[in-house]
């Protein structure tokens, strides 16, 4: 038993579905997966997007464009795709961040389908096809243990995802379900903001954290990794913020 857990920590000849992946974390995790030996799988709603991510990956990745806003997308996607090891979930749109008073209640219902729902939908249609041993790791983010004023939207979402983790690692046991919790990375994620705010932003986020600099998908990507390669943790968000909660 010791043997095959330990055999079990490599990503070698694994095959890691990831969505959201043409560019920023998901990218950077299929990256740094396919560095460990993984085969990758790609998808996101864009082709072009794919087409030049696939350009950054090994010869034997796969990329797919997929519309993760649709219920039939995502089932008509893994009833093809055959039986894999991990599956990532980073898809995202960007960020728009309003006071409640501001808020567009319609515009807002529309803001979970693709970063919760799209999460939810994926985990239906995926996890009977995750081998022995495989898992699940979702995106999260320190909005849900730290908000700032404007961030109801982004807060409420973390806050669903990291609940999400903790309910499907004790349904679909033992497939292990966590999810990484960034803080602010450097990514498109932010591309909602003019140049101005968004340098304003970083440098004011770098004075107040503590390692002083803003995290890169790199960072993050190493977490993912780390999750699919232990064996002994499940229902746990894991936090790579740079010390974002404790200042």
């Amino acid at each position: 038993m010791e043997n095959k857990v330990k055999a079990s920590y490599s990503l070698k000849n694994k095959r890691v579905v990831l969505l959201g992946a043409s560019a920023g974390i998901g990218l950077a995790t299929a990256q740094a997966a396919a560095a460990e030996g993984a085969q990758v799988v790609i998808v996101s709603g864009n082709q072009q997007k794919i087409d030049n991510a696939l350009t950054e990956l090994p010869a034997n990745s796969e990329g797919y464009a997929i519309n993760l806003s649709s219920e039939d997308n995502i089932k008509n996607f893994f009833s093809t795709l055959g039986t894999f090891d991990h599956l990532v979930y980073t898809a995202g749109e960007n960020l728009t961040l309003n006071i409640i008073a501001e808020t567009d209640i319609e515009q807002a219902l529309k803001f979970f389908n693709l970063r919760y729902w799209g999460a939810l939908t994926a985990i239906k249609y995926a996890s009977p096809l995750i081998s022995a041993g495989g898992s699940i790791s979702l995106t999260s983010g320190t909005a849900g243990t730290r908000p700032g004023s404007g961030w109801a939207l982004a807060s409420s979402i973390c806050g669903a995802i990291e609940g999400l983790v903790r309910a499907m690692a004790v349904e679909l046991a033992p497939i292990r379900v966590n999810s990484v919790v960034p803080g602010v990375i450097q990514t498109g994620l932010w591309d909602s903001m003019n140049d101005i705010d968004r340098n304003n932003f970083y440098k004011t986020m770098e004075d107040a954290l503590l390692l002083k600099r803003i995290g890169q998908a790199e960072d993050v990507a190493l977490a993912f990794v780390y999750l699919m390669k232990q064996q002994f943790g499940t229902g746990q968000n894991i936090m790579i913020d740079g010390g974002t909660v404790l200042v």
